[in-house]
């Protein structure tokens, strides 16, 4: 059973004509009926904005979809909405749709917060008793009931997301879209946004989110789809966020741009194999990155740095200077540096980052990015970055306790514990 299915789409876009006068008009129309043209061929102004894009959804799955700007995440949503319709291929979408794709779409500018909450839900396909029976409900979940009777038009841009994702998430839908406009409310609103998802999740409710916040991707979502005009990789969410992440920094030109180049990253285990699985907490790793000398330079430093590839939180750095290095003036010619760390982290992807600065300058003179990428399993933690290792005692306690619980007993994490 499939909730959506998106079946070999493409969709194409004319880059800048408009038909906007009856001279551009009769034009226009009469090669679009004369013209001979195969059905895939392309026109000089048109471009291919989707290319061949397949996936489904279950009850009770959520698909993330990531990718650059101007990739065609938002394109797809729109296909799913039926606000377009696809130049090949189809879109199937079962049963009632919640839909936020576009801060205040759907909303009358002139119209108040509570007429326009009426509004939404009429073209959402609520009834207007279910409206009536929800509306506070609504009003609350936004945070909006001082300014319920107030022109939408005089609403922040998180005011109005706040709003259309409530109304959507009270539909009660079979699935739910949702497009970045939930990055422009706070973190208090956005965790309960991710919550009441959560709880469409567990109802069985299938899910297609679009962000560029990895982090919730991965908090959120079963599986995810790389998208850039066509599908890169599509899949277990922390490979396809891998993927992307790769592909994100592999077109930079840093690593080769002064006078010391980076020519390689390396990330190994210490017996030499490749980081090519999810590793363990609090293991040892080393990331050997070698570097050629173009012209000699003295005053510099070499830079290791874990990021969160999430959400690009900068988890550690550490700068490393020549004379640490014992390379007092870096001369023509080629030399490698082993960094070595411990992977004390909570679950999650991470990426290293590897730069030469030139002290006086504070120029950046060559930059890897990624040098290395790996994935954190482990089920403990609730959350966070760093694995403090916490254990707990009990002690001091008067009360009769089963056979098996003892004071004075320290309790370590279990492995085996669910992740919540």
């Amino acid at each position: 059973m499939r909730s959506v299915l998106f079946d070999h789409v493409w969709k194409k876009f004319y880059r800048g004509e408009r038909h906007d006068s009856l001279r551009d008009l009769i034009p226009g129309a009469l090669r679009t009926i004369t013209s001979r043209r195969a059905k895939g061929e392309l026109e000089s102004e048109e471009f291919w904005a989707l290319k061949d894009v397949s996936f489904e959804v279950k009850p009770g799955e959520a698909l993330g979809i990531i990718g650059p700007n101007g990739a065609g995440k938002s394109t797809a949503l729109k296909l799913l909405t039926r606000i377009l319709r696809p130049t090949r291929g189809q879109c199937q979408v079962a049963g009632r749709v919640g839909a936020l794709i576009e801060v205040a779409a759907g909303f009358h500018p002139e119209l108040t917060g509570r007429e326009n909450v009426y509004l939404q839900g009429a073209i959402m396909g609520m009834r207007r008793t279910e409206v009536v029976s929800k509306f506070d409900e609504i009003v609350a979940f936004a945070g909006l009931e001082d300014f319920v009777d107030m022109p939408v038009k005089r609403y922040s841009s998180g005011m109005n997301a706040r709003l259309g994702f409530s109304i959507a998430a009270h539909l009660n839908p079979d699935v739910l879209i949702i497009d970045e406009v939930l990055a422009v409310g706070d973190v208090e609103f956005q965790e309960r946004c991710l919550e009441r998802m959560r709880w469409f999740k567990r109802g069985g409710v299938a899910i297609v989110l679009v962000s560029h916040n990895l982090q919730s991707v991965v908090e959120l979502c079963d599986h995810a789809m790389f998208l850039n005009g066509r599908v890169c990789a599509i899949g277990a969410t922390s490979d396809v966020i891998g993927r992307y992440v790769r592909d994100a920094f592999a077109a930079s030109g840093e690593a080769r741009q002064g006078e010391i180049h980076i020519n390689s990253a390396e990330l190994r285990h210490l017996d030499g194999t490749p980081v090519a699985e999810p590793v363990e907490p609090r293991t040892t790793l080393r990331v050997t990155v070698e570097f050629g000398v173009v012209v000699e330079i003295s005053d510099v430093t070499f830079a290791f740095l874990l990021h969160r590839s999430t959400d690009q939180l900068t988890v550690y750095a550490r700068e490393f200077s020549a004379q640490e290095l014992q390379l007092a003036s870096p001369v023509p010619g080629r030399f490698s540096i082993q960094f070595q760390f411990q992977t004390n982290l909570t679950r999650g992807q991470y990426h290293l980052d590897v730069f030469v600065k030139h002290i006086p300058s504070q120029r950046c003179i060559a930059r890897l990015r990624p040098a290395g990428h790996f994935t954190i399993a482990e089920n403990r933690t609730w959350a966070g970055v760093a694995d403090l290792n916490v254990s707990a005692t009990v002690s001091g306690l008067s009360i009769d306790l089963p056979s098996a619980v003892r004071p004075d007993t320290t309790y370590l994490p279990d492995p085996a514990a669910p992740v919540k």
